[in-house]
């Protein structure tokens, strides 16, 4: 059976290479618009990392303006420098000069709170008479606290034509011309080897209670252990030596208010599990 010529002339070789030509024309055009695209995001990318960088200097410029203005502002500023109205000063106690304290204090008017050298002040402070210790603390913004605890006197000691006021602890505090009369007077050998007389009278003093100590005219010690106290009231207290000084404290004041006990002239503490009452 014979082929039909137009049936075979339905596709040419004019037409199949114009319908290859056509079809790689879509994968060039998607390979350019994918490559546009990635350039894009690429570009994006680069711009938005210019921003952030852009964006952490201005931060780190920001910080370091902030720094040096509070770095001026704490330790350069008068704003927070030491105000000489706003400075006080407590504790001053019978013995303290309190213009020789506030003469320290005024050599540090106008420094900067945080640059002020509170210990060196502080030495300075416990050098001057009478000052047993002393706490300084800022007070913001501008103000500063002084803290003294003064050595006060508990005893007075006659010295070469004067009187030495002594605290607890033996150290001479100030002069007087005449025993003050809510003192005891404490009579020592001038003798004593190493002031261990003067130690334990001392240290009697210090044990008794206000109201006792109150009531003390005179503390003698002949050596350490033969400390003896003489009351205003003409009163004599035989105390031995400073041991069990708090019990033997007990022990007289309960002497003192026991009935009957008010003729008595003579208490002796010395063995305070003992005492004798005449």
């Amino acid at each position: 059976m014979a082929v039909p010529v137009a049936a075979r002339s339905s596709k040419t070789p004019v037409d199949r290479p114009e319908t290859l030509a056509e079809a790689p024309m879509p994968e060039r055009s998607e390979r350019r618009v994918v490559s546009t695209g990635m350039a894009d995001r690429l570009a994006e990318r680069q711009a938005m990392a210019r921003h952030r960088t852009r964006q952490r200097a201005g931060v780190i410029a920001v910080l370091a303006l902030l720094l040096a203005g509070g770095g001026w502002l704490v330790l350069l500023s008068p704003i927070l420098a030491v105000d000489p109205a706003k400075v006080t000063i407590t504790g001053e106690g019978t013995v303290i000069e309190p213009a020789a304290v506030r003469a320290l204090v005024t050599d540090v008017d106008g420094v900067p709170l945080a640059r002020l050298d509170t210990v060196a002040l502080r030495q300075q402070i416990l050098e001057l008479r009478g000052v047993r210790d002393v706490r300084i603390s800022r007070d913001w913004p501008d103000g500063l606290r002084v803290e003294l605890v003064s050595r006060e006197p508990v005893a007075a000691v006659p010295r070469e034509g004067t009187i030495a006021l002594l605290d607890v602890d033996g150290v001479h505090v100030a002069d007087a011309e005449t025993a003050p009369e809510n003192l005891p007077q404490i009579e020592v050998p001038l003798e004593d080897s190493g002031g261990r007389a003067l130690r334990a009278a001392l240290t009697v003093v210090a044990a008794s209670s206000p109201e006792l100590r109150a009531q003390v005219a005179t503390v003698s010690a002949r050596s350490q252990d033969s400390v003896e106290m003489v009351l205003r009231d003409g009163v004599r207290v035989r105390w031995g030596d400073a041991s069990q000084s708090a019990l033997k404290v007990q022990v007289l004041e309960a002497l003192r208010a026991a009935p009957g006990a008010a003729k008595a002239t003579v208490f002796d503490v010395s063995a305070p599990k003992a005492p004798i009452t005449r």
